[in-house]
């Protein structure tokens, strides 16, 4: 069935009249047990979430406890958790939100200080959010390139896009211009006897 689907929207006539859902509508169907427990809503279609490897959740939990450390709960380090946007509700693999998590009691944050992808093999789709989170005034989105030991940040979001971007490798240090006082080594966060 997904094969049909897929051939039909290739024809950009069908594609020009297909209805994205709603955020409201993708919430409503999720209270009624009529979203697979893995997706997420991206630009309105419902999009299965992929699997981790062990090195993304590696990853994807060190950063977590790195900025957990950082925020002596400041802020809220959220892991795996939505993001109700315009169009999308999101589920980025690490975010850090103004507040603490009781501010946050009947809806999920509609924005973040700073997200984290991790792109192990996911890196051309991860790329799909840059211009989602801009929108949304994510401050600072870091894009975890695993296989090159690389971080790309992109700040100054200004309509769907970011303003800037840089490459930090494994010999530089990434210092956050939304977090104040974070700055985290980048082949600390590949080295493999982390603890």
């Amino acid at each position: 069935m997904l094969a049909t689907v897929i051939s039909v929207l290739e024809h950009s006539d069908i594609r020009r009249r297909a209805l994205p859902l709603t955020v409201a509508t993708y919430h409503w169907m999720q209270q009624r047990g009529l979203v697979p427990r893995r997706a997420e809503l991206i630009r309105g279609v419902i999009v299965e979430k992929m699997s981790k490897s062990p090195l993304h959740t590696r990853l994807t939990d060190h950063l977590r406890e790195l900025l957990e450390t950082w925020s002596e709960k400041r802020y809220w380090v959220r892991k795996e958790d939505p993001l109700t946007l315009a169009d999308s509700e999101p589920e980025p693999d690490v975010s850090v939100v103004a507040g603490k998590r009781d501010d946050y009691t009947d809806a999920h944050p509609c924005t973040a200080l700073l997200v984290v992808e991790v792109a192990v093999v996911s890196e051309s789709s991860d790329r799909e959010f840059i211009p989602i989170y801009a929108a949304a005034e994510v401050a600072e989105f870091w894009l975890v390139l695993a296989s090159k030991q690389q971080i790309e940040v992109f700040t100054r979001p200004s309509g769907d896009a970011y303003q800037e971007s840089r490459v930090y490798g494994a010999g530089d240090t990434v210092t956050s211009g939304v977090l104040p006082g974070f700055s985290m080594p980048v082949a600390e966060l590949f080295a493999t006897n982390n603890t």
